[in-house]
């Protein structure tokens, strides 16, 4: 008791003020220790409410903050890595291409326009198919449309469309339709200068490239430019000039809102969506481009208005029929005259868009309506005027499909076409019109050649010999003056095939093409001159410098008959129109002269003829040498001329033959018309009685063919 006396102990659950006046009482030492342990107490209530190290709240919170720095920090390396590999891939790529100083746009292949007589356009040809256009030439919709459909931020990006791209990828996912691709203009037109078509992640890298470049050395309007004469519309045709002749045969510069909104849609598939072979694929997408015209504000409500109400329509191309063999020969001789090409010409032929049109017509006419009667499937039609320039050449019935040019390059025998050059020969060393031959059977070594009807009107003059087509007396000049002599002079008067001077030569048995034929005609209509056949008369590039210009005196052979021969020589083919085999050709007013021709196995079928002004001829057969249902130049051949030339000729005035003095301009009707020299042969037609003329004094027969056959 004694040493708990007078001391306290602390009560803890006290009140305050209570606890207070406790404190108050304690003794300085108390009150220190008291302290002094209040304070460890403190200190170590402070130590347990700071999170221990190593406790789970602690670890917990850092570890929280340690994955989200490491995510960023991840992220950032990962990034910094995928610019640097996306770096080294572009950089990889663009290494493929050339080095950037030396790139440059490869030149477009130049387009050759074949251009009438008459300043119109005939074809186009070359790789693109047309020539280049400027924006100034075309209508502003035309360029309009192609931004609106492919590329309507076309004047704000930089060469690549970051929102086209989103909006393709978008498309791609969803498999909505849009208006537009991924890529833009620049880089079809960096795909289309530089690079292949293949869908490849490099291509696509290169292409990105070139656009950029694209874009920092050429303005907008010049991309654009190279756009619309480089992109690919199907059928050939690169470039919207090649694709406006191809489509609608009109320049650009003239089609409509309806066909450039045609022409626009087409390049995002040429092969589905042709005017020509799915029309209402291609209009439904034309209208898609306007829709979008009228929203960017290129064209008014009343232009969509009218342009749809007006649908674009497709026609035939230029190119599709007969002027395209024509088109081939022009071709074919273009590199004698202007060598290498490489710009844009403009080739200024002889061909008459009218005379080739009819040429075509009546061949394709006569071979639908008779062809298969007479087992004929083909023919070739030429006609030049006297001074060679040739003015219409149908190559075959139809180009499409055939190409090859039987004007030009198919030689066939002439038959009886052949037998003037004989005459000629024979006229040149002293025989006339006049003189008379026996017309009877001849044989030379066991050949023996006869007539076409195989009968034999025994005297006979030799200017009714020509008309009548005797071959017995065809053959028997070409043995009197030499086979030799007969092919020398074919080659004078322009005939270049290979000849066999041979007996049968009279005949027509060397091959030529219509075309040499035709122009060795010529001579006959031109008074004696020889020609050499041309089509171009000049050539110039489209800023209109000449390139060639045809002198006048060009392709002429110089005279290469006297005239008075020809004026015997036309006179006797004259008589081929009164009482020969043409005469169903004849065209009242017109003074004609020509000649038929026919095989003697009725392959080939010709007719020669001629008026002062022009000269043509009509070949008739089968490509495989098929015999025909006895076609002759006297029938088939004969009436496309006929039908020809009456086209030809209409509403001119005639024209005289070279010596025409020596006959009548006359021509008696067909089938004798009163004649005199014409009797009734009993069988319906009629037969020509010939006169009795004197015959020659010095007759050359006698042992002289035996001694010349075979020369």
């Amino acid at each position: 008791m004694a040493n708990g006396r007078g001391r306290r102990e602390p009560v803890f659950d006290a009140p305050a003020a209570e606890a207070g006046e406790l404190d108050f009482h304690l003794s300085a030492e108390d009150r220190a220790g008291g302290s002094m342990t209040r304070r460890r107490a403190s200190r170590q209530d402070d130590e347990d409410r700071r999170p221990r190290r190593g406790s789970r709240p602690k670890k917990a919170k850092r570890k929280g903050r340690s994955l989200l720095g490491k995510l960023i920090y991840a992220g950032v390396v990962l990034g910094l890595w995928g610019i640097i590999a996306v770096g080294g891939i572009v950089a990889y790529y663009a290494s493929q291409l050339p080095p950037i100083d030396q790139l440059s746009v490869p030149k477009r292949p130049p387009n050759i326009a074949i251009m009438a007589n008459d300043g119109s356009l005939i074809t186009n040809r070359g790789e693109t198919g047309g020539r280049t256009v400027t924006l100034k030439e075309l209508p502003p919709y035309l360029p309009k449309a192609f931004v609106a459909i492919e590329d309507r931020r076309f004047y704000s990006h930089f060469g690549i469309d970051p929102q086209g791209i989103a909006r393709a990828v978008y498309r791609n996912i969803t498999s909505s339709g849009g208006l537009q691709g991924g890529s833009s203009l620049t880089q079809q037109l960096a795909k289309n200068l530089f690079l292949t078509q293949e869908r490849t992640a490099s291509r696509k890298i290169q292409e990105a490239i070139l656009a950029l470049w694209l874009e920092r050395n050429y303005s907008k309007d010049q991309i654009l430019e190279l756009y619309l004469n480089r992109v690919y519309f199907g059928a050939g045709a690169y470039g919207v000039e090649a694709a406006a002749q191809r489509y609608y045969g009109k320049s650009a510069r003239h089609v409509s809102l309806s066909e450039a909104a045609v022409l626009a849609g087409l390049v995002q598939s040429p092969s589905r969506l042709a005017p020509n072979r799915n029309p209402k694929a291609a209009q439904a997408r034309a209208e898609l481009v306007m829709s979008a015209m009228k929203e960017l504000g290129f064209i008014t409500p009343d232009m969509t208005k009218t342009a749809l109400g007006q649908p674009a329509e497709s026609v035939k191309p230029n190119g599709a029929g007969s002027a395209n063999y024509a088109a081939d020969y022009v071709m074919d001789v273009l590199d004698d005259f202007v060598g290498t090409i490489d710009t844009d010409i403009a080739v200024f032929t002889t061909i008459d868009p009218t005379l080739q049109g009819a040429a075509e017509r009546v061949l394709v006419d006569e071979l639908n309506a008779k062809g298969q009667k007479f087992n004929v499937s083909q023919g070739a039609v030429v006609a030049m005027k006297p001074d060679g320039g040739v003015q219409a050449l149908v190559g075959g019935r139809n180009y499409e499909t055939s190409q090859f040019n039987r004007a030009t390059s198919a030689r066939r025998q002439p038959g009886s076409s052949f037998k003037p050059f004989v005459y000629l020969t024979a006229i040149e060393r002293g025989y006339t019109p006049d003189m008379v031959m026996e017309d009877g059977p001849v044989n030379y070594k066991g050949w023996a050649p006869q007539n076409y009807d195989r009968k034999y009107r025994g005297p006979i003059a030799l200017r009714d010999a020509l008309a009548l087509s005797l071959n017995t007396i065809a053959v028997k000049l070409n043995m009197e003056v030499g086979p030799k002599n007969v092919a020398q002079t074919a080659q004078r008067l322009g005939i270049t095939s290979p000849i066999q001077a041979n007996g049968s030569l009279a005949l027509g048995t060397s091959e030529v093409t219509p075309l040499e034929l035709v122009s060795a005609y010529a001579a006959f209509a031109n008074g004696g001159i020889g020609v050499t056949p041309y089509v171009i008369s000049e050539v110039k590039t489209l800023d209109g410098k000449i390139v060639y210009k045809r002198p006048s005196s060009a392709g002429s052979l110089g005279r290469v008959i006297d005239p008075s021969a020809v004026a015997m020589m036309n006179e006797m083919m004259h008589n081929t129109f009164v009482i020969g085999t043409a005469q169903k050709a004849q065209i009242p007013g017109w003074p004609m002269a020509g000649k038929t021709g026919t095989t003697d196995d009725y392959k080939d079928a010709w007719f020669m003829g001629f008026t002062g002004n022009l000269v043509a001829g009509v070949w008739l057969g089968n490509d495989d040498g098929t015999l025909t249902k006895r076609v002759t130049g006297g029938n088939l051949p004969t009436e496309v001329w006929h039908n020809f030339m009456k086209l030809a000729l209409k509403d001119k005035q005639p024209v005289g033959l070279p010596g025409g003095e020596r006959f009548r301009n006359d021509v008696p009707v067909a089938g004798g018309g009163g004649d005199p020299r014409y009797a009734n042969a009993g069988n319906g037609e009629n037969a020509w009685i010939p006169p009795q003329p004197q015959r020659r004094a010095n007759s050359r027969e006698k042992n002289f063919f035996e001694k010349l056959f075979g020369l």
